[in-house]
């Protein structure tokens, strides 16, 4: 199998090891443009090694995500088995059972230098219940992981929010609230580069789209963009493609309108530089050939 080059200008590296999740979040972002979880193959941790063992990084974290990647079979042997010089990065709602993690997992498996945690857990006001999830994060915590706590700031549960601001900051955890995104109770929130692209409906614009993100679902198929991914509409590849190669070129896209927020709206990048756009979006006669 050839190696992969990661395009030097990409931002993030997300791997959807399972979509399996143990809440229904009525704000979830993975389910905008009526996304539903169906079932999808899932690859073993046996595959995953073989891809990210071609992978040239750069500086990128590999981050495993879901759903909740922890609910993945192979969860434990694949941070077992992955080279240590491969930094990983965890996003978790802690739905998974911890204690095959706590005794197979080295915290050190998680040890890098940046701006923010590693292990990311996020809090769901009003579908987790804070003291169940508060005792989980604790263990953690006192093993050694290093972890910081996020939510979305819902306009109707300020009281919830503040109420876990107070308990985590009493167990000095980072707890940081960002903004919802998508539509809740009637409205759009969220601050986009691209606004009138999330709006829920095609805009009938033609455009063309060039993401910085590596973006893999669960039986490794290779998105360009969030909508893409949870619809599993078009992959433009697959780390079970022995001749893989990454290009990092504008593509066409009809599904303008639908977009999802995480891909349209203004963000820090990983060095916490804000400003940064996952997708640059323009009119497609930009990208016309032209006339001789």
């Amino acid at each position: 199998m050839n190696p992969v080059l990661l395009p030097p200008r990409y931002n993030y590296f997300g791997v959807f090891l399972t979509f399996a999740c143990g809440l229904c979040c009525s704000y979830c972002i993975n389910q905008i443009n009526r996304y539903s979880f169906k079932p999808r193959p899932q690859l073993g941790a046996a595959e995953w090694l073989t891809f990210f063992k071609r992978v040239q990084l750069h500086d990128l974290p590999i981050t495993l995500q879901g759903g909740d990647p922890g609910r993945h079979p192979g969860f434990c042997t694949l941070l077992e088995d992955l080279p240590a010089e491969y930094k990983i990065d965890l996003l978790t709602s802690l739905t998974f059972d911890l204690a095959p993690f706590l005794d197979r997992v080295d915290p050190t498996r998680f040890r890098r230098t940046g701006p923010y945690a590693p292990i990311r857990i996020s809090y769901h006001p009003r579908h987790d219940e804070l003291r169940t999830l508060t005792a989980k994060v604790r263990r953690l915590r006192d093993a050694g992981f290093d972890l910081g706590l996020y939510s979305v700031r819902l306009p109707d549960a300020p009281t919830l929010l503040d109420e876990a601001a107070r308990v985590f900051a009493s167990e000095g955890i980072d707890f940081r609230i960002k903004e919802l995104l998508g539509p809740y109770q009637g409205a759009i929130h969220g601050t986009y580069r691209y606004p009138e692209a999330c709006l829920g409906k095609p805009s009938g614009v033609p455009v063309t789209c060039r993401t910085s993100e590596l973006l893999i679902d669960p039986s490794g198929n290779i998105f360009r963009c969030h909508h893409d991914l949870y619809n599993a509409f078009q992959p433009i590849g697959s780390i079970l493609d022995p001749e893989l190669g990454l290009t990092d070129v504008f593509r066409p896209c009809d599904k303008h309108g639908l977009c999802n927020p995480c891909d349209v709206k203004l963000k820090t990048d990983r060095y916490q530089r804000p400003g940064h756009c996952s997708v640059e979006i323009r009119p497609a006669a930009q990208d016309a050939p032209k006339a001789e």
